[in-house]
């Protein structure tokens, strides 16, 4: 049977057989006890691209976020975020159960916060308000289906919003797990972006095509605290010099090339709204996510992601009306295709 064209993430994606090679050859030790050499590297390696005093490697994007909100917070203090934010949505409420602080949420649908409605969104410094400890921001912005996804937050607004937090001395975490997407997309440099947060995460299994794993950066004293928390969630690793090693692959040879991902989004974009059957904008395009809005009223998003699944291709819904597409290293122009077929044979 054919393989599936899998579009459901770029979390699917399978590492190269050089990829395999060097996790082979790393040299490894234990972590947790007089520290593993390789992961060390790739915690140099991520602290110097971001420009941060050092970085922690952590098993998952959503357990960087975590460790981040942990590290800024404390039980009863209240975290600014877009709505639609990963962390908002899709972390199964760690922010309340593991570190007991509360969200305040607005709506951006590009990711890009207007300063005037954060400014009112800090609470009054008083006994009966929480405190505000933390706003967050995501870059690249996935959005929630309601807008195109995938979108590059400006570093002009990324500058203001970390000048006005600097004035009230509220730190800004940055959800960087497509932190690349947006520098390859923008030609920004990484650094230029994680200069307007204090902390920053960052994703190696989107994609950079890394197996698992995600780098926490930060200032000295944010780390010691970042660097309790990730032992308290289970997330220091022995022998992570084999997964280490994969990251410093990636980040040697698969940043340049999230660009074909871009170029290939758009393309499905294209494809898609070209069908009169699923609404997009390939013009908003910006780095490798298409959201796709099911125009017939009497339809939705489950009944196509079911059809797509009986022509070969795997899609998520986001909403009773959206459909998720995401281009990574295992798709290819021929998996557009498969989608074209499919749209050719849409359900009735």
């Amino acid at each position: 049977m054919a393989r599936a064209a899998d579009f459901r993430s770029d979390t699917v994606t399978r590492p190269s057989a050089d990829m395999l090679a060097a996790m082979v050859a790393a040299e490894v030790g234990d972590d947790v006890l007089d520290g593993d050499p390789t992961v060390a590297r790739l915690e140099r390696r991520v602290a110097d691209l971001l420009g941060k005093d050092g970085a922690w490697f952590v098993p998952s994007g959503t357990m960087a976020n975590s460790v981040a909100i942990g590290s800024w917070t404390r039980p009863g203090d209240e975290v600014i975020c877009e709505r639609s934010a990963h962390m908002v949505q899709w972390e199964s409420g760690a922010a309340g159960a593991l570190h007991g602080v509360q969200t305040t949420t607005l709506h951006a649908p590009s990711g890009q916060f207007d300063l005037a409605e954060v400014r009112r969104a800090v609470r009054l410094r008083s006994l009966h308000c929480p405190k505000t400890t933390l706003i967050c921001v995501e870059q690249s912005f996935m959005g929630s289906g309601d807008a195109p996804g995938g979108r590059v937050v400006s570093l002009e607004s990324l500058r203001a919003l970390h000048a006005f937090a600097r004035e009230l001395s509220i730190p800004i975490h940055m959800d960087g797990a497509r932190l690349f997407n947006a520098a390859v997309a923008s030609g920004v440099d990484v650094r230029e972006y994680a200069a307007c947060a204090d902390s920053v995460s960052v994703c190696l299994s989107k994609g950079l095509g890394c197996p698992v794993g995600s780098l926490i950066a930060g200032p000295r004293e944010f780390l010691e605290r970042a660097r309790l928390l990730r032992k308290r969630l289970g997330g220091w690793m022995r022998q992570s010099g084999i997964l280490a090693a994969a990251g410093l692959y990636a980040l040697e040879h698969n940043v340049a090339r999230l660009a074909d991902d871009h170029i290939l989004a758009k393309e499905l974009a294209s494809v898609l709204d070209g069908s009169g059957a699923l609404d997009c904008t390939p013009h908003e395009v910006e780095t490798n996510i298409v959201m796709a809005r099911v125009v017939d009223p009497h339809s939705d998003a489950q009944r196509w992601m079911e059809h797509f699944g009986r022509h070969g291709v795997q899609v998520l819904p986001m909403n009773e009306r959206t459909l998720r597409f995401v281009t990574h290293m295992d798709v290819s122009t021929e998996d557009v295709a498969r989608v074209l077929v499919a749209l050719e044979h849409r359900p009735r």
